[in-house]
C-alpha cells in the first residue's frame, strides 16, 4: 500500500503536466504546421510561375485570349489549385478563371499575400495567395495570383492533432510503466532486478527467436535495409566515373545469383577459318562493347546468329562455346540460319521494312508477306534458344534492337516471371508513319511483352507512347512511363548509349596528333598545309553523306581560297550490299566525289578521299586525331557514336565537331556544332565556322565535350538499365510475398514515381 501511493503521488502530476503540455502544444503546432505549408506553396507557386512564364509570353499572342485561357485550365487541373488570376506589367488584372474573386484587384492580391498568413475565405473555404513575377526571354511578362486550397492542411492538422495526443498518451503510459516497474525492482532489490533484467526475463523475445511465420517479414527487412545501404553508397559516390569494375560491383550487389541472357544478331565474336586455321575476330560494335561486361560479371548466355565460316567448328553438340577465348566467363549459344532465313529475316523485313520506317530517311520501306513469315520464325526460333537456355523461371533477358520486335511476348508466354529489357537502337517514328507497316499491332504487342523498353532519347520514347495509344487498346501513364497490356505493365524509358571511354593506359599508347597527322597524310597524299575534314560511316543513306559532300562543295564555291587549303576525308565501310538501295547509294556517292575532284582538285590532290572500305578501330582513331574537323550529318539517328568516338579520341582538346540535330547526340553534346544537313547553305558555313575556330574556342567546346562523354559512358547505360530491373524484381518479389501470405492480388508499384530520370547532361 505504501508502495501504491509512492507511485501515485509521482504519476497524478506527471498526467497533469502532460495534459498541459497538449493543450499548450496543440495550438502551437497548427500555428507551425500553417507556416510550413504556406511556404511549401510559396515555393511550389514560383516553380509554377517560372514553368508557365515562356507559355503565357506566347498565349498573349492570341487576341481573343483563348491560348491563355487553356492554358490556365490546363493549369488547373492540380487538385490543390484552385484559382488563378494574371496581372498586366502594369498592374492591372487581365485575366482571372472561374473561381477568381471577381472584386479581387492585382494590388489586393499583392496585400494580401505579403501578410504573414496570406490567407483568404472564398467560397468553398480558405485558400492561400501568393503572387509571382513572370519573366520571359523577351522581358517581363506581368505577375500570376495563384489560390491554393487550405482544406488539406486542416485535415493534416487533424491528423497531426491525433497523433500528438496518441503520442502523449502512449508516453505517459510508458512512463508510468517504467515507474512501476522501477518501483517494483526497488522494493524487490536493485541487484536482483539489475540481474533479471541482463538475463531478459519478462521482456519480449528478440528477432531472432520469434514466430516462423516472421520469418520472411525479417528476410525482407534485411535485404530491404542491404539494398538502402547499396544505395546510399551509389548516392555517396556519384561523382565516381562509371567503369567495367562499377558496373560488375552494381551486379553483383543487385542482381546476384539471376541469370542473364542477352539476345542480338550479332555475335560478340566470330571465327573464321583463314589460310587452314581458326581465327577469332571481334566485331567492331558499340552493342558489344556495352553488353560483354554484363555477360563477364554474371557468368550469362549470349544468344546470337552464328554467321563466322568457323562458327559451327568450335561449338559443343548444345551450339555453345565458352567466351571470351582462353578466359571462358560466359557463354554464346548459336543459332543457324538457312540462307533463305537470313535474306528474308534480316536483310528483307528488318532492313528493308524496319530500318526506313523507323529512320524516315525518304527511302520507301518494302514489306512482303514471305520476309514477315521469315521474321516471325526466326523470332520464334531466338525463343525457344532463350527457354532452352534459362535455368530458372525468372531471368534477366536483354534483348537487343530492331531484329526481335516478336521476341518479347514470345519470351513472356513461356516464362511469365522473366524480367525483360529490350533496347530499340534505332529511331522510332510518329505514328502516322509507323502506321504504314501492316503488322503494325502484332510488332507493337510483341515490344509489349518487355518488362522495360529502353530507347535513345525521350522523343523516341513520346513517339512510342503515342504509336501504342493510336493502334493498341492499353492502358498509358504518361506520368509514370508506363504502359499495361494484355494484363502485363511495360516502363518505356530512355537510356542513351554511348562509348566505353579510353583507359589511360590505353590513352598513353596512342601516337601523338602530331604524329598521327603525319601519317595519314603521308599515306593519302595530302599537302602538309592542308585543314582536314573527316566524315566516318557505314555506306547508308541514313548517315547524310550526300548531303555532307553537297555542303563541302557549297564551302568551296563561296570560299575558292579554301579549294588549294582543304581536304575531306570520306570513310564508308561497305554495308548490306544485297540490297539494290544500298548499291544505288554507292553508285550516287562515286559518281559525286568523282564530279566534285574534277571540279575542285588537282590529279595529285584531289578534294575529297572517299576510303571505301572497312578500316580498324586504331586506323580510325589515328583519322580522328589528325582531323580538324570531324562532321556527322546523319539524317535520322538514334543516337550516333562516331561523335562520341571523335570526342573521346581528342585529348589535346583540339579539333571540331559539326553534328546533325537529327542525331540523338545532339541532345548530350550541345557544345558541336548543331546543323541541320538538309540546309547545304547551313552545314557549308558551319563547315567554314569550324575550320577558323580559335584554338581557345576548340579548348572550351572540347573540354566540355569530353567531360559529358567521359561521364555518360557505355557502363552508364548499362548500369541504369540494370539498376531498373534489379528494383523492380525486388519490388516485384515482395508484392509476390504479401499476395502469398493475404491472398490478395498483386500490388502494381511504377517503378519510378516522376517519369524521367536523367536527361541529357542532368
Amino acid at each position: 500500500m505504501k508502495n501504491l501511493r509512492l507511485q501515485l503521488r509521482f504519476l497524478v502530476p506527471l498526467v497533469a503536466i502532460l495534459a498541459a503540455s497538449a493543450y499548450l502544444a496543440l495550438p502551437l503546432l497548427d500555428n507551425l504546421t500553417l507556416r510550413w505549408f504556406a511556404r511549401d506553396l510559396d515555393t511550389r507557386g514560383a516553380l509554377v510561375a517560372n514553368a508557365l512564364s515562356e507559355s503565357v509570353a506566347e498565349a498573349l499572342n492570341d487576341a481573343r485570349g483563348r491560348k491563355l485561357q487553356a492554358l490556365f485550365d490546363r493549369t488547373l487541373q492540380d487538385e490543390r489549385l484552385v484559382a488563378i488570376g494574371w496581372c498586366s506589367p502594369t498592374g492591372e488584372m487581365m485575366r482571372r478563371t472561374q473561381h477568381f474573386p471577381k472584386d479581387l484587384t492585382c494590388a489586393q492580391a499583392a496585400a494580401i499575400a505579403q501578410t504573414r498568413e496570406s490567407n483568404l475565405g472564398i467560397e468553398g473555404g480558405a485558400v492561400h495567395v501568393s503572387v509571382h513575377p513572370m519573366t520571359a526571354e523577351s522581358g517581363p511578362v506581368g505577375q500570376l495570383v495563384l489560390m491554393h486550397d487550405l482544406s488539406f492542411i486542416e485535415r493534416r492538422s487533424q491528423d497531426t492533432r491525433q497523433y500528438l495526443i496518441i503520442f502523449i498518451i502512449a508516453l505517459g503510459a510508458s512512463i508510468a510503466l517504467v515507474t512501476i516497474i522501477v518501483a517494483q525492482l526497488s522494493w524487490r532489490g536493485w541487484v536482483s532486478g539489475a540481474r533479471a533484467l541482463l538475463r531478459g526475463e519478462g521482456l519480449l523475445r528478440p528477432m531472432e527467436a520469434a514466430s516462423p511465420e516472421f520469418a520472411p517479414l525479417v528476410a525482407d527487412l534485411r535485404e530491404r535495409l542491404r539494398e538502402l545501404e547499396d544505395e546510399y553508397r551509389r548516392m555517396q559516390a556519384s561523382d565516381i566515373m562509371w567503369t567495367a569494375q562499377r558496373l560488375q560491383s552494381l551486379l553483383r550487389t543487385q542482381l546476384r545469383g539471376d541469370q542473364v541472357i542477352v539476345v542480338s544478331n550479332r555475335e560478340p565474336y566470330i571465327h573464321e577459318q583463314r589460310n587452314g586455321r581458326i581465327e577469332v575476330r571481334r566485331p567492331a560494335s558499340g552493342l558489344v562493347t556495352a553488353v560483354e561486361p554484363v555477360m563477364r560479371a554474371c557468368s550469362g548466355t549470349w544468344v546470337a546468329h552464328g554467321s563466322g565460316s568457323a562458327d559451327r567448328a568450335v561449338v559443343d553438340r548444345n551450339d555453345r562455346v565458352a567466351l571470351p577465348p582462353g578466359e571462358d566467363e560466359y557463354l554464346l549459344r548459336r543459332l543457324w540460319l538457312t540462307t533463305e532465313q537470313e535474306q528474308g529475316y534480316y536483310y528483307g523485313f528488318a532492313n528493308e521494312g524496319l530500318w526506313p520506317l523507323c529512320h524516315v530517311a525518304h527511302v520507301r520501306p518494302v514489306f512482303r508477306e514471305k520476309d514477315w513469315e521469315h521474321y516471325q520464325h526466326v523470332n520464334r526460333m531466338f525463343a525457344d534458344a532463350v527457354v532452352a537456355e534459362a535455368r530458372s523461371e525468372d531471368p534477366v533477358v536483354l534483348v537487343q534492337d530492331y531484329h526481335f520486335a516478336l521476341l518479347p511476348a514470345l519470351i513472356r508466354a513461356r516464362l511469365p516471371r522473366a524480367t525483360i529489357l529490350t533496347f530499340w537502337h534505332i529511331p522510332w517514328p510518329n505514328p502516322e508513319s509507323f502506321g504504314i507497316c501492316p503488322w503494325r499491332s502484332e510488332i507493337l504487342e510483341g515490344m509489349l511483352g518487355s518488362t522495360i523498353l529502353g530507347f535513345h532519347t525521350d522523343f523516341h520514347c513520346k513517339n512510342f507512347m503515342e504509336t501504342v495509344d493510336r493502334y493498341l487498346e492499353a492502358r498509358i501513364e504518361h506520368e509514370h512511363s508506363t504502359i499495361s497490356f494484355g494484363g502485363e505493365q511495360t516502363f518505356v524509358e530512355s537510356y542513351p548509349i554511348s562509348i566505353e571511354w579510353p583507359s589511360p593506359e590505353e590513352a598513353r599508347n596512342w601516337p601523338t596528333p602530331g604524329q598521327c597527322r603525319e601519317e595519314v597524310f603521308g599515306r593519302l597524299g595530302i599537302p602538309a598545309h592542308h585543314r582536314v575534314a573527316v566524315g566516318v560511316d557505314r555506306f547508308d543513306y541514313t548517315k547524310g553523306i550526300l548531303e555532307r559532300l553537297h555542303a563541302v562543295e557549297r564551302m568551296l564555291e563561296k570560299h575558292p581560297k579554301w579549294q588549294s587549303r582543304f581536304t575531306f576525308i570520306q570513310v564508308a565501310a561497305p554495308s548490306r550490299g544485297a540490297l539494290e538501295e544500298y548499291r544505288l547509294f554507292q553508285e550516287r556517292i562515286h559518281a559525286l566525289v568523282e564530279r566534285i575532284n574534277a571540279r575542285f582538285g588537282r590529279p595529285e590532290a584531289p578534294v575529297i578521299r572517299l576510303l571505301a572500305q572497312h578500316h580498324a578501330h586504331d586506323e580510325v582513331n589515328r583519322l580522328y586525331r589528325a582531323a580538324d574537323v570531324c562532321v556527322v550529318t546523319s539524317l535520322h539517328d538514334g543516337m550516333n557514336l562516331v561523335c562520341k568516338e571523335f570526342v573521346a579520341a581528342r585529348d589535346d582538346e583540339h579539333g571540331v565537331l559539326i553534328l546533325s540535330r537529327f542525331a540523338g547526340a545532339a541532345r548530350e553534346l550541345p557544345e558541336a556544332l548543331i546543323v541541320n544537313p538538309y540546309h547545304v547553305e547551313e552545314t557549308a558555313d558551319a563547315l567554314l565556322q569550324a575550320l577558323v575556330m580559335p584554338p581557345a574556342e576548340q579548348r572550351e567546346r572540347m573540354a566540355s565535350l569530353r567531360s559529358t562523354v567521359r561521364e555518360f559512358n557505355v557502363y552508364r547505360w548499362a548500369g541504369r538499365m540494370l539498376s531498373d530491373a534489379a528494383r523492380l524484381r525486388l519490388r516485384q518479389r515482395v508484392s509476390d510475398r504479401v499476395q502469398r501470405h493475404s491472398g490478395s492480388s498483386p500490388v502494381v508499384v511504377p517503378l519510378r514515381g516522376n517519369g524521367r530520370s536523367e536527361r541529357g547532361r542532368s
